[in-house]
């Protein structure tokens, strides 16, 4: 397998993720402003999701570019990844749908939470086709902290939604704000 064919691959699943939220979006059956408001749990869900499947496909893409060779433990750890993104249009329906109750947004949390360890072990197989002094090496170890912080915050989510949803919510915006721009030591470290 190339590359491209796995760019593509996660292209179109990602894809098909995105397409599968945005028709779980109602329309309302009335014209009127109050019928419009009323979908606002369901729309935020979809703009949340949205947002940190768009975070994960241009950070998966800044990754896949540092892949030298791919290899069985690449493919799988890229499955992995795509096997926890798929289950975000669940996620964010249940949420949506249930007005961001205490439970959804755990579950949220705790799918958002194994997102992001499976991005870490793609990091991971990719960054273990170098050698320790290459600078891919010190580009994406440098995402490392990163990273740490986005797992203590995903997982602080998951039993802080049981005190409070919003607190819960504010830590997920909080990661989606620290990766929304892909990390310049990458594509610096492509450029050697």
């Amino acid at each position: 397998m190339t590359k491209t064919r796995l760019e593509a691959f996660s292209d179109g699943v990602i894809a098909i993720i995105i397409t599968i939220m945005v028709l779980e979006l109602k329309i309302p059956h009335e014209a009127t402003w109050e019928a419009l408001f009323e979908l606002w749990p369901i729309t935020l869900s979809y703009i949340l999701s949205f947002i940190n499947i768009g975070i994960y496909w241009g950070n998966h893409h800044h990754l896949l570019h540092t892949t030298k060779k791919l290899n069985s433990g690449i493919i799988w750890a890229n499955l992995n990844l795509l096997f926890w993104l798929s289950l975000m249009p669940f996620a964010t329906a249940w949420m949506g749908e249930n007005h961001f109750a205490t439970n959804t947004v755990a579950v949220y949390s705790a799918i958002l939470l194994m997102c992001g360890v499976a991005y870490y072990i793609l990091q991971r197989c990719i960054m273990a086709g170098y050698t320790d002094s290459s600078p891919m090496i010190e580009a994406l170890q440098k995402q490392t902290t990163k990273a740490n912080i986005s797992t203590i915050s995903y997982f602080s989510a998951i039993p802080l939604a049981f005190v409070h949803p919003a607190i819960s919510g504010v830590l997920i915006v909080f990661v989606a704000a620290l990766w929304l721009i892909p990390d310049k030591n990458i594509e610096r470290a492509l450029d050697n």
